[in-house]
């Protein structure tokens, strides 16, 4: 166990008076507390890189994104954040997982925030989302009805408009990681495709076709660890976790930067820092890639091609298994497997690479390998860099 005791302290409190907030939205009164606090502490919103909020309950106003919704609402991007939610006690909870962040340099200055409005929140409303309701952040959005693979497909043609990417392009993605996955036993789909097969499955929102979608399968997955010297006497040959970044940007379609960065962008070069590697030192990717535009963007933001490249990466081949790059080896969750979140199997694909152990492709020798993924339409990232 760490020991936490005097490594972590509370520099700043604030109370709202409040007890009656008609119309005040909850992320308001939080940011209201926040500034407080922190101007109780003598610090500002610069200071701050660790967030932790939990107001899960719908009719307080909460969501499963409420931390990254909350960071955009208050224009921050940390390095640490904690939605951990388990009833009334969660912010004691996140305290002490607040003083861990602290004590082992994942981040210097955590706020710790909670508001919620019961006594006007429409609880008789058919929704209690926040993301629906008229007063919360999706006002603007929410009435044109955008779905995930319509966002999805919005990103993909923004990208064809600023940097001439092309629906072949796009396709190779696929065509590559269908590659790698016919030698998967387990895959969901390993009959080979072409690019004109992927053009020619049917559209579902422009311009991703079917083919540029993940499957969806059931499935599931799970990692072990342990400290590096017990590791040491365990049955496997240890995988080290040796560099690690993430990142929280935005929820809402609108505030998307014009170029596509994504959090990428942040938790890419926090993770490489940690490690002391470079992109050009990895020898094995796994990207999520719910549709074939999301490792594109990717690629750009750990820094494996420029901005704008990556439809030219992909098409001279970088991908594959002789390849500068070989990702995806088990096919991804555009052919392997998708039930939902895959972050997780990218992590367990990591490890195999890097233990000779791969079900299918295997890239010879590989000794550092990086997983990454992201939440919602890109509105968070993690980044992992493994090594034997």
């Amino acid at each position: 166990m760490i020991d936490l005791s005097g490594k972590a302290a509370i520099a700043g409190v604030f109370e709202s008076p409040r007890r009656d907030a008609l119309r005040v939205h909850p992320f308001a009164l939080q940011m209201e507390c926040i500034l407080g606090a922190l101007d109780d502490a003598g610090l500002t919103l610069k200071d701050v890189d660790g967030l932790c909020a939990a107001s899960g309950d719908w009719a307080e106003g909460g969501s499963t994104m409420d931390v990254v919704e909350l960071a955009e609402y208050i224009g921050i991007a940390p390095t640490y954040v904690n939605s951990t939610d388990v009833g009334g006690c969660s912010y004691i909870l996140q305290a002490g997982q607040a003083a861990a962040a602290i004590a082992t340099g994942l981040a210097e200055v955590v706020v710790i925030s909670y508001a919620a409005c019961p006594r006007w929140w429409p609880l008789s409303s058919p929704s209690f989302d926040p993301f629906v309701f008229p007063a919360g952040p999706g006002q603007y959005e929410i009435p044109y009805a955008p779905t995930l693979i319509s966002t999805y497909g919005l990103f993909a043609r923004r990208h064809m408009d600023l940097y001439g990417t092309t629906p072949e392009q796009l396709a190779q993605v696929a065509v590559t990681f269908r590659e790698h996955a016919a030698k998967n036993p387990d895959a969901r789909l390993r009959k080979p495709i072409t690019v004109d097969d992927v053009l020619a499955s049917p559209m579902i929102a422009s311009p991703l076709h079917r083919l540029d979608c993940c499957v969806v399968t059931d499935g599931g997955g799970a990692v072990v660890m342990t400290s590096r010297e017990r590791a040491r006497d365990l049955k496997k040959l240890p995988v080290h976790l040796i560099g690690y970044g993430a990142a929280v940007a935005r929820t809402q379609n609108s505030q998307i930067p014009d170029d596509l960065t994504t959090p990428a962008a942040l938790s890419g070069p926090r993770a490489f820092a940690m490690a002391g590697v470079t992109p050009g030192e990895i020898d094995v990717a796994q990207i999520y890639d719910a549709f074939t535009i999301t490792p594109m963007l990717a690629l750009e933001d750990l820094g494996f091609c420029g901005r704008g490249e990556s439809g030219a990466f992909v098409a001279d081949g970088n991908l594959t298994l002789g390849g500068s790059l070989p990702t995806n080896t088990d096919g991804g969750g555009l052919s392997s497997n998708h039930p939902g979140k895959r972050g997780i199997f990218t992590l367990i694909e990591s490890v195999r690479q890097l233990r000779g152990e791969g079900p299918g492709v295997q890239v010879p020798d590989a000794r550092i390998a990086l997983a990454h993924g992201l939440g919602g339409t890109f509105c968070s990232a993690a980044t992992a860099i493994l090594a034997r």
